[in-house]
């Protein structure tokens, strides 16, 4: 027989594989990544009855949610950055406040006059389900691959607006217990909005010193990342002692504030992907944590028409307007307006803190604030279903994703880049070529390449170029040290399958010494260094695309194809450049992309 402690040990493995692997066939199948964790949530949950992670975690449950959403919500605030929002600040700022108010006030009146709630209980799960959350957004942006504008306009949102609706729905609690006393005056107020900027302050305060105490040095870098995520747990506990659900606020504004410091204080940007990482295990863990904790009874609640007709006026009618409205004489255009006003998906924080408020009205004797948790899960799960396999065709329909998604970066303008990047161009991909030289650049410009003037490893160019339509980068410039920096430089933004650079060694005693994972992201042949490539191109050798006609696998040594091989692009469309590993495997129907006389 299992006892308490082994079962719930067993339980937090079971969802934190399942999430993790979730994750991973979303990405495999191309579905999103929520509705997969959602799906799967359910399964050991309430469809199966394997496990029930509230009961097996038992007191715990509530403060590892609310752990794991500050520090989800801290890493997505750290991503902000100011730059982001150069042409779109207005609406930004129109949507996360007219806007939020209007989605306020249609979601309370939806939720009365539909779901037959309540009219006080109505505002506050009106106010509580303003929020999107960089939980459920961020992996949508990932997926739907969005040009810039858009992406930011949602992410903002998200990230802003997720700790303001607790707080909105808050509000409306303590509006219903100050004026349903005996004696009302305004001044009764005070507390609230008092522990509101109470939280604020913390929340900058604790940004502030963190990036004093790494901006000074006084934080050994391996210290670092530890150092910041102990910080916001400080942080969240410090603003949820100063009022309930304020937390989430301070932990927000001190990520705001490290987003703001860390373009001058570089070492606190480094941080950035152990965050991240941290982010992606905390969202599908907890997704499945809260999924798989719902009973069978909020299942069948949750597919009654009063539920379902509350969710279709939030999607069609209440969503919609607040965004056009709000967005009246902004920067969007028409068509960046249907589709910020199509998508906002519901997460984990409205299903976290829906719990939390159907216990207290419960216990204040509003008995059909029971069905607040069915609202709620019905809004997620139907909006995450909904939103994230139809961004994807949407954005392209509209004209706002990019449709390109294996173009290629060059850094360095060369000969050979320029000549390489036209070649592409013919092969119907996409490549950008980045150099800080505008005379290197002036050739490219003249046969129409995409074009970067500036530098690649600097900050700025994070905010300057759109990632998004380019999964390689080639480090092709005529210094080792440089390339090499490139590559590492990028290596989390592409992977190391999509990072490659050109060969480095000087000669073949130094390329043999070198690992078979170095080899396998050095471009192309032991004696195509910089200098012989461009000489090549120079002295009249052209690029060719060779169909292949059958499935047969090439070795370097046997020279069988002439010229010197260089990328593969595959039936299926995918790009495959050729490094020092020995052999190319290629398919029937493939294009082989050689250098020759």
């Amino acid at each position: 027989m299992m006892i308490a402690s082994e079962f719930a040990l067993f339980s937090i493995v079971i969802v934190i594989s399942l999430g993790i692997f979730s994750q991973w066939l979303a990405w495999r199948i191309q579905w999103p990544s929520i509705v997969i964790m959602s799906i799967a949530g359910l399964l050991i949950g309430p469809i199966t009855g394997f496990i029930n992670p509230q009961e097996a975690i038992g007191s715990l449950y509530s403060p590892i949610i609310s752990l794991a959403v500050a520090l989800i919500l801290f890493e997505g605030s750290t991503s902000l950055d100011i730059r982001e929002l150069r042409g779109i600040s207005k609406s930004v700022y129109r949507i996360v406040t007219f806007g939020a108010f209007l989605a306020w006030i249609g979601g309370a009146l939806a939720a009365h006059f539909i779901a037959g709630l309540n009219l006080e209980i109505s505002f506050i799960i009106g106010g509580l389900f303003v929020v999107t959350g960089p939980t459920v957004i961020i992996p949508l942006l990932r997926q739907a691959k969005l040009k810039t504008r858009v992406s930011s306009v949602l992410k903002w949102e998200g990230i802003i607006v997720d700790p303001i609706g607790p707080l909105l729905a808050l509000f409306a609690y303590e509006i219903i217990k100050i004026t349903s006393a005996e004696s009302f005056e305004f001044s009764d107020f005070i507390p609230f909005f008092g522990a509101a900027l109470l939280a604020v302050m913390a929340g900058y305060i604790i940004g502030i010193l963190v990036s004093l105490l790494i901006g000074k040095g006084i934080i050994p870098e391996y210290l670092k990342s530890p150092f910041i995520l102990c910080f916001v747990l400080i942080c969240f506990s410090i603003g949820e002692v100063i009022m309930h659900e304020t937390g989430m606020l301070a932990v927000t504004i001190m990520g705001i504030t490290l987003a703001r410091t860390k373009k001058y204080i570089r070492s606190i940007g480094s941080t950035g992907h152990f965050m991240e990482d941290v982010s992606v295990l905390l969202t599908s863990t907890v997704f499945i944590l809260l999924t798989a904790s719902l009973t069978r009874e909020i299942l069948t609640e949750t597919f009654t028409w009063p539920i379902i007709s509350f969710v279709v006026v939030m999607l069609f009618l209440v969503r919609p307007l607040s965004i056009w409205i709000s967005t009246i004489g902004t920067e969007l255009t028409l068509k960046e307006k249907a589709l910020v006003g199509w998508i906002a998906p519901r997460g984990i924080v409205a299903l976290a803190v829906s719990g939390y408020f159907a216990e207290v009205l419960i216990a204040d004797g509003y008995q059909n604030a029971s069905i607040l948790t069915s609202l709620t899960f019905a809004l997620v799960f139907i909006t995450v279903c909904v939103h994230g396999f139809s961004i994807g065709p949407l954005s392209k329909q509209l004209g706002l994703a990019n449709t390109t998604s294996n173009g290629v970066i060059m850094v360095g303008a060369s000969s050979f880049s320029i000549a390489l990047a036209a070649h592409l161009k013919t092969l119907d991909i996409q490549a950008l070529i980045a150099d800080s030289s505008e005379d290197l650049l002036y050739q490219a410009k003249k046969l129409g390449i995409s074009t970067y003037h500036g530098e690649i490893l600097s900050e700025q160019s994070d905010f300057e170029i759109d990632m998004t339509p380019y999964q390689t980068i080639l480090a092709m410039k005529g210094d080792g040290a440089y390339n090499a920096l490139v590559c590492q430089s990028y290596l989390p933004t592409f992977g190391y399958h999509h990072t490659f650079s050109l060969t480095i060694a000087k000669n073949t005693s130094e390329l043999q010494e070198l690992s078979p994972s170095m080899k396998a992201n050095m471009l192309f042949g032991e004696k195509e260094t910089f200098r012989e490539l461009n000489k090549k191109v120079n002295i009249g050798y052209t690029f060719k695309t060779i169909e292949m006609t059958e499935k047969q696998t090439l070795d370097r040594n046997e020279r069988s194809i002439e010229g010197t091989p260089l990328c593969v692009k595959s039936k299926n469309g995918k790009l495959i450049f050729v490094t020092l590993q020995k052999k190319i495997t290629l398919d029937k129907g493939d294009q082989l992309v050689v250098l020759a006389a």
